[in-house]
């Protein structure tokens, strides 16, 4: 018997599926947002999967987690501003 696929991974199915679309009929800037939407679904489904597995989080721990995600400003150089 066949399992069924979570809303996730129908959702990953589809998201690959219009990429293939979009690159088969030429249309580059639709190609280049799906792709983009496509990795951080992606993203989520891993974090959200290494969230479940782990042990309840503090909120120091979650504050800390959060910031990798949150864009940081460099200057030229390449350090923090």
């Amino acid at each position: 018997m066949r399992q069924r696929r979570s809303p996730e991974e129908l959702h990953l199915f589809h998201l690959r599926a219009d990429i293939g679309r979009a690159v088969r009929d030429g249309k580059h800037d639709v190609e280049v947002e799906l792709r983009r939407e496509y990795r951080e679904a992606k993203l989520a489904s891993v974090i959200r999967a290494a969230v479940d597995q782990a042990p309840p989080l503090t909120d120091e721990q979650r504050n800390r987690l959060a910031a990798l995600l949150r864009p940081t400003t460099t200057t030229v150089d390449g350090g923090p501003a």
